[in-house]
């Protein structure tokens, strides 16, 4: 993730129900079982791995059979020794016991249980960014020191390039137009951490980049798979010797030959809730502000409105939604009234994402709307709700309060959105239907007159209506001494 804006907020599944899903996901569940299995025959080496010769039975105490189920039991026994749920008694006898973590996957709590499958997924992605090891088996065993520079690998480069995938996926996922709950082809996801921003047809080193980055995902997210980080499509075998043009495809080239049907065979690959809840607290590891959803139902409507200010509409809803569910719901529409008003720079989008919150309650609310109806920065917000909700007797605003309100409502459309063709649309829908509008806009006592006459005036296609906008803008930092 290489743009530095704040990530959008995760909606993640309760606790308890992540505390299941690890339970059930193969490679903790095969440790925990090896776990139990072990006894006082048990042997392991220096490293806490299980000897060669009791591969075999760990293998058949977890039904595995095929050519692959030694190494799937080794597997499993590295991450029960990194998780605490087997301890080495003796180093030098190599015996071991049940740890301590073992009992806890079934007498601890959700947090628990989450904490040791998070050690475990550290075990996989360790293992995940190792390359095959016949190269260095090789040189290690002719002896002396290794050189990884001459085997083609850096450690740290095969670290950071996975954490790099996990990070577009995870902000893919959480994004409100990502792809969601569906699949993200493997193409354009390797596409996305190769392929240079703005670059237009991609060189043919680059193309050989991202077609030897596929590769290297597609072994990557197979081992990923058993601990539940992601749900995996891999790529179809037959295919391998061609992933160099769907690369082309993936990176922006025309692919003639290329279909839907086509790019699901080059892998499909999407977080589970799980996978979703373990990145997050990896993000939040490395100091990465990571929200999610829920995280401010119990803090004060002050830091409900300025923490929803820069999440898209949909996760403000349900943050608010979650927020004002412990609540008195008219006790909980005076203290968003009251923590709207201001006027800092982010007051506007605060006083915006207060009337979008107070959508969502319903006429029992009408007191506290009524005690600001004289209020110079909520009146005008008190008024419309008021009026949308039938109540009677609403007196009219006085013409200031409309041009303030006008103000307002812009500056927060700026701050939200910046230069979007909706603000657009309301600018001109603002200069059409009222005649004169700048000429008594520019003394409008609000702090962002000036900014939002400027505004009006780079967004309005009309040059002249644009010009007047750019004047009154003069005229508004002129009264301001600006």
């Amino acid at each position: 993730m290489s743009d530095s804006s704040p990530l959008p907020p995760v909606r993640l599944h309760s606790e308890a129900e992540l505390a299941r899903e690890a339970l059930t996901t193969p490679l903790l569940s095969r440790a925990a079982r090896l776990a139990r299995w072990a006894g006082p025959e048990t042997r392991v080496g220096a490293g806490g791995e299980l000897i060669d010769e009791q591969l075999p039975q760990a293998a058949a105490e977890l039904g595995l059979t095929g050519e692959d189920a030694a190494a799937f039991a080794s597997e499993a026994w590295r991450v029960a020794v990194d998780t605490g749920l087997v301890e080495i008694v003796d180093e030098e006898e190599g015996t071991v016991t049940a740890g301590a973590e073992l009992r806890m996957l079934t007498s601890g709590g959700p947090q628990d249980v989450l904490g040791i499958w998070l050690g475990a997924l550290e075990t996989v992605l360790a293992d995940a960014a190792v390359p095959e090891l016949d190269d260095l088996v090789d040189a290690m065993a002719e002896g002396g020191p290794v050189n990884l520079s001459e085997l083609d690998w850096d450690p740290e480069a095969e670290a950071e390039f996975l954490d790099g995938v996990l990070g577009n996926l995870y902000l893919l996922t959480v994004s409100e137009d990502g792809p969601g709950d569906s699949p993200v082809p493997l193409p354009a996801l390797a596409a996305s951490v190769i392929v240079p921003d703005g670059m237009g047809e991609p060189t043919n080193d680059v193309l050989e980049q991202v077609s030897d980055a596929m590769m290297r995902l597609d072994d990557q997210f197979r081992l990923l798979e058993p601990v539940g980080l992601v749900a995996y499509q891999p790529v179809d075998e037959a295919l391998m010797t061609d992933a160099e043009d769907v690369a082309q495809g993936a990176a922006g080239e025309a692919s003639p030959s290329l279909d839907d049907t086509d790019v699901t065979r080059y892998g499909m690959v999407r977080l589970t809730p799980l996978g979703l809840y373990g990145l997050r607290a990896r993000l939040l590891e490395a100091g990465v502000p990571a929200p999610a959803v829920g995280d401010l139902a119990d803090k004060g409507a002050d830091a409900l409105l300025d923490g929803t200010a820069t999440f898209p509409r949909a996760a403000a809803q349900a943050e608010t939604e979650q927020w004002l569910a412990r609540r008195e719901p008219l006790a909980a529409a005076r203290e968003l009234l009251a923590a709207a008003r201001g006027s800092d720079p982010g007051a506007p989008l605060r006083r915006l994402r207060c009337q979008q919150a107070l959508t969502l309650v319903g006429p029992s609310v009408e007191a506290a709307f009524r005690e600001v109806l004289d209020d110079a920065e909520l009146g005008g917000l008190a008024r419309v709700w008021l009026t949308e909700h039938g109540a009677a007797d609403v007196p009219a605003p006085p013409e200031s309060m409309v041009f303030w309100l006008t103000v307002d409502t812009v500056a927060a459309q700026l701050a939200a959105e910046g230069n979007s063709a909706e603000l657009q649309a309301l600018v001109e829908g603002l200069a059409r239907q009222h005649s004169g509008f700048f000429s008594t806009a520019w003394r409008v006592d609000h702090p962002a007159t000036a900014d939002v006459l400027e505004a009006m005036g780079r967004l309005h296609p009309d040059k002249k209506v644009a010009k007047e906008a750019r004047k009154a803008a003069f005229k508004a930092r002129s009264q301001r001494g600006e």
